[in-house]
Parts: C-alpha cells; sequence; structure tokens
C-alpha cells in the first residue's frame, strides 16, 4: 500500500519532470550563428547587425524561460521538502497518538506489580520479572508482552506417551530464556501422561476430551492471544485456532468476571504452591507462582487470594495449572521459586518464552 508521503512524491516528481526536460534542451541547444552572402538578394536581407540583434534577442527570450523555469523548479522542490517534513511529522503524530493509551495502560497495570527484579527484552518478547510480598504468601510474577506469536511453545516431554522432564531440562532443551510447569498429568504404570486435552504443535495429542469435573483448558492461538476455557465440543475448541495448549482446574477468572471456585479445590489443599497464567486485556500476559513448603495445605496461597491478587491487577483471564511439587518459575537460567519437592520435579508439559 503507497503510504502519504510516498503519495507526495511521485505528485511532485511528476509536477516537476516538464521543467526539467526543458532546461535539459536549452542547455542542449546551442544556435550557429550563419551568414547568407547571397549577392542577389543582399539589399532585401537583413544585415549581419540586424541579424546579431535578432539573436541577441532570442537568446535573452531563452535565457529568461530558463531562468523562470529554475525558479518554478526551486519553488516547487522547496514545497515539496515542506510538504515532505510536514508529511513526517503528521505520521509521527499520529504513531505517538495511537501508542499514548497503550503507554499509559501499560504504566497503570506496571504501576501494581512494583518495580521489576529483571528484564528481558528482544524484538520478539519482553518480560519483567517481579517479586510479590502481599503478606499471606510469597510469590513471584512474569509480564510478558509477546511480540511474535512464536515466541511462546508448549514443550512435551518425548513424544507424550508417558515421559516427563523438569522445567529446566526443557529450557535447556529448547533454549528457551524462561519457563513455567503447564498442565495437569495423570500417573500409570510408571508412566506420566498429560491431563485431557492436549495440543502440542497445532495437534491434538490424545484426541478432543469434552470438559468435565471443572477441568479447563488453557493454551495459546496461533494469533498469539491467551485462550482458555471449558469446551463442549471440539469444533467449539477449533474457532479458537489453538497452536497449543494443556489441562487444569479451575478457571479463576474469565472476561474480566470472578468464577466461582470449585469447594474442592477451596479447601484440598486450602494453601499450597500454585502456578497461574493469565492476560490483561491488552493481551499482555501475566504469570504467578507462589512458593510453599509442602503440599499439605499450610503452606503457599489459597485460589481465592490469588484470584483477587491477579483481579486487583487487572488481569482479566486467568487459569489455575498445576500446582503443589510441578509449581516451577526458571528465568535467565536460574530457578526463582522453591520447588515444595526441593528439587524440580518432572512433568510432561511446560510453557516455555524465547527472546
Amino acid at each position: 500500500m503507497m503510504t502519504p508521503v510516498k503519495r507526495v512524491n511521485r505528485f511532485f516528481m511528476l509536477l516537476t519532470a516538464p521543467f526539467i526536460g526543458l532546461l535539459i534542451a536549452l542547455w542542449a541547444y546551442q544556435p550557429k550563428l550563419t551568414l547568407d552572402l547571397d549577392t542577389s538578394q543582399f539589399a532585401a536581407a537583413p544585415g549581419p547587425l540586424e541579424q546579431t540583434a535578432q539573436l541577441k534577442q532570442d537568446l535573452l527570450q531563452a535565457q529568461n524561460a530558463a531562468s523562470y523555469t529554475i525558479d518554478a523548479i526551486g519553488a516547487s522542490a522547496t514545497l515539496y521538502n515542506q510538504t515532505t517534513n510536514a508529511m513526517n511529522s503528521l505520521v509521527t503524530t499520529a504513531a505517538a497518538q495511537v501508542s499514548r493509551p497503550e503507554l499509559i495502560y501499560n504504566r497503570r497495570i506496571t504501576a501494581r506489580l512494583g518495580i521489576p527484579a529483571d528484564v528481558i527484552s528482544s524484538d520478539r518478547i519482553t518480560i519483567e520479572l517481579y517479586r510479590l510480598n502481599p503478606g499471606n504468601y510469597k510469590a513471584y510474577a512474569l509480564k510478558i508482552r509477546l511480540k511474535d506469536a512464536a515466541a511462546m511453545k508448549m514443550s512435551l516431554a518425548g513424544d507424550g506417551t508417558g515421559q516427563a522432564e523438569t522445567t529446566m531440562q526443557a529450557v535447556n532443551r529448547y533454549g528457551a530464556v524462561a519457563g513455567i510447569n503447564a498442565g495437569g498429568f495423570a500417573d500409570q504404570n510408571g508412566k506420566r501422561y498429560p491431563l485431557s486435552t492436549t495440543i502440542a504443535n497445532g495437534s491434538y495429542l490424545y484426541g478432543f476430551e469434552p470438559t468435565y469435573k471443572d477441568l479447563s483448558f488453557v493454551g495459546l492461538s496461533k494469533a498469539g492471544k491467551l485462550i482458555g476455557g471449558k469446551f463442549s465440543s471440539k469444533a467449539q475448541l477449533d474457532q479458537l485456532e489453538p497452536a497449543f495448549g494443556a489441562t487444569f482446574v479451575p478457571v479463576l477468572i474469565k472476561n474480566g468476571m470472578l468464577q466461582p471456585i470449585p469447594l474442592k479445590w477451596q479447601i484440598s489443599p486450602k494453601r499450597a504452591p500454585r502456578t497461574i497464567i493469565g492476560k490483561y486485556k491488552d493481551d499482555q500476559l501475566l504469570v504467578l507462582v507462589a512458593d510453599g513448603y509442602n503440599e499439605s495445605g499450610n503452606s503457599g496461597a489459597t485460589l481465592m487470594e490469588l484470584q483477587s491478587k491477579l483481579w486487583g491487577m487487572g488481569v482479566v483471564d486467568a487459569y489455575n495449572l498445576d500446582g503443589g511439587g510441578s509449581s516451577s518459575l526458571i528465568f535467565r537460567g536460574k530457578v526463582i521459586n522453591k520447588p515444595s519437592d526441593g528439587v524440580l520435579r518432572q512433568v510432561p508439559t511446560n510453557f516455555l518464552f524465547f527472546k
């Protein structure tokens, strides 16, 4: 598509082309002075003085025309430069005005998180690490702006037939700069399988399974937007064009509204290490990982506390991921949280972020 500045440039090129051609023609044309000495017509022909005077007059007229043309071209060039500068200024101003609401909103949500402890930034992603300590629990947060949808992926241990790996192993295997544990899992015959509907690399791992027992799917669309919720049919989920995703329970916030937390997940366990992923209305992501020293229900955070915290920070959608000993946060090659098992737990799926 031709921009306004390019259209102005083309207009002035067309406008000045005839003048430039005339100048070139005048410069190239140099009339020769010749005298006709035919004696039979000598009396009627104008004399050399008259011819010279006429030639001078012709040259003077040509010079005046050339001077006028040069002046006109100069004026056109000046107007062209002024118009181009004005158009560039308008484009710059318009771009600044468009980005201004986004900057104001970003400052507003960042102010609720505090000062970042560390930042990773590239042309693909910006990740800000925050440390939170509201009193009842200790947690860490990542505010993530995906500039490239491919800057976030979900790793699958092995081929999905029961293998598992720690988040650190997944980060190192793929060369990610940050990572968190993803969906839940089921243990069977010494193997660890992803729970319910799981999509890796745009394909269903075991096929689609309708939502049951308050489970919810959460992942990223091909357009790089966080998607999730309860789905009764494959067609319903496919409409969102998921690139990858995993399943756990429950949904905490949907479309800016607090969702009822099932009683079981309010008390079993009441407190625990937690991993939650959500998004703001501008599609920035917020990851929150709460610490806890075990899974017995006496340490960590309640889901209601985290739900309230996220809602107060402006998050519009939020989904609980696997927690307890599975909760893990890797940033710049380091384990940021304190895993309740004492070491990182091996899990089938992890969400990874790339610089």
